[in-house]
């Protein structure tokens, strides 16, 4: 059984895509700007009657994170990367 239920439509979350790229940000201390922190794969899933779209989990560890050499080329190749500013 899917694990979420959309309120408004009375019906389940589909998977829509897996290995749903996300950016987690961190604030910059001092300011009320963020930056980059890890990037995540999770599973993007949609209700089919309204479209109102969920990310759910994601692996134990992040793909890769800011301090990394790889960090910007990891980011990159999964394109449109979704940031997420929330501590």
């Amino acid at each position: 059984m899917p694990e979420a239920i959309c309120v408004k439509c009375k019906l389940f979350f589909r998977p829509k895509k897996n290995d749903f790229a996300w950016e987690e940000g961190m604030p910059v201390p001092g300011s009320n700007k963020w930056e980059p922190y890890k990037l995540w794969l999770s599973d993007l899933w949609e209700c089919r009657g309204c479209g109102t779209q969920i990310i759910v989990g994601h692996g134990h560890t992040p793909v890769s994170e800011h301090f990394k050499l790889d960090y910007k080329q990891t980011k990159s190749f999964y394109g449109d990367v979704l940031r997420v500013n929330d501590c």
